[in-house]
């Protein structure tokens, strides 16, 4: 582990230290990044103007495959504080925090967050699919560290599903968390992160508020979400909808056979008007079972990343609100 930190650090022509200390003087904006796209707009609604925000996993690109980068490294190394997701989310973050020197504070957004635990067979599915999926990936730098020792450890989530984000209510807590956290590391900011945290946690609430309204109107044999990635588990819970997927928590895995032959029978027996592919996930294998089931294909969901800024789904929110469209009109067709 030492020796990929100082390869990291060799690789960038910098040492820990010296990366902290470049640029603090540049701005007086308190340094923060964030590991993902969703979570760095939450961040910086929370943070607004008073924080410099860096996001190591950008829009369209997806944290389960990601490999942090000597750039990675220097935007950490220069930050005051990391916001994470935890949950097992970000299973290569240990290493680049080491690569980085990183020192400051870690907010964990989804502290306080009722975990959603796989049962035993799915958590088994997971082990063996993530098994599967790893081989071949590289590590934290691209100096020369080989060392493939984490075939299991690099998406393992533990048995927790880590997509807490997808119930508004827990999108609630990721706010309060963030905003105790960054007034810890700025207090002379302390009430403007508070004032816009409890801003935002409002339009959270009026989204979901809205959301169960329109929802209310949907008959529950209607509310079956078929999607290729298991990654709706909060948002089936928190709302009353029922979730099959073709894999389990990571968008890399393939399907095996048996888990593509009980996906087509439960979507028969349940009648499925649609399914739904989640930006980045397989692809192939929803095509497969849309052509044995002859149900089409709905629009694409976000489930771990944002949409290109610009797009209705680059915000936490807009992602909300274009995902529970897709499904309204897929639970309403007739």
């Amino acid at each position: 582990m030492a020796g990929t930190a100082l390869a990291l650090c060799v690789a960038v022509g910098i040492a820990p230290s010296a990366v902290q200390a470049a640029g603090a003087s540049e701005d007086a904006r308190l340094p923060v990044v964030a590991s993902f796209s969703i979570l760095g707009d939450i961040v910086r609604e929370v943070g607004g103007d008073d924080i410099r925000l860096d996001v190591l996993v950008g829009p369209m690109r997806d944290a389960h495959t990601f490999e942090p980068t000597p750039k990675d490294a220097r935007a950490l190394g220069r930050a005051r504080v990391l916001v994470v997701n935890g949950l097992g989310f970000e299973s290569w973050m240990p290493r680049l925090v080491e690569a980085a020197g990183f020192k400051g504070a870690v907010i964990e957004a989804s502290r306080g967050v009722q975990p959603r635990r796989l049962d035993d067979e799915e958590s088994a599915r997971e082990a063996h699919e993530h098994g599967a999926a790893d081989h071949g990936h590289a590590h934290v730098d691209d100096a020369g560290d080989h060392d493939h020792d984490h075939d299991h450890a690099a998406h393992d989530h533990g048995g927790v599903d880590p997509h807490a984000w997808q119930d508004l209510a827990n999108g609630v807590i990721y706010a309060r968390n963030i905003a105790r956290g960054l007034a810890e590391a700025d207090p002379a900011h302390a009430a403007a992160y508070e004032a816009r945290a409890e801003a935002y946690v409002q339009a959270l609430q009026r989204a979901d508020a809205d959301w169960r309204q329109r929802l209310a109107a949907v008959p529950a044999d209607r509310r079956v979400l078929a999607t290729s990635h298991d990654a709706f588990g909060y948002f089936g819970a928190a709302y009353g909808i029922e979730v099959l997927s073709v894999v389990g928590l990571s968008s890399e895995a393939e399907p095996s056979a048996r888990a593509m032959a009980d996906l087509v029978t439960r979507i028969r027996a349940h009648h499925i008007r649609a399914l739904f592919l989640e930006q980045g996930g397989n692809a192939r294998a929803l095509q497969q079972i849309a052509a044995e089931t002859g149900v089409k294909p709905g629009g694409a969901l976000y489930a771990d990343t944002l949409d290109l800024p610009g797009h209705e789904a680059s915000t936490y929110l807009g992602m909300f609100r274009w995902n529970t469209q897709q499904l309204l009109q897929a639970f309403q067709a007739p």
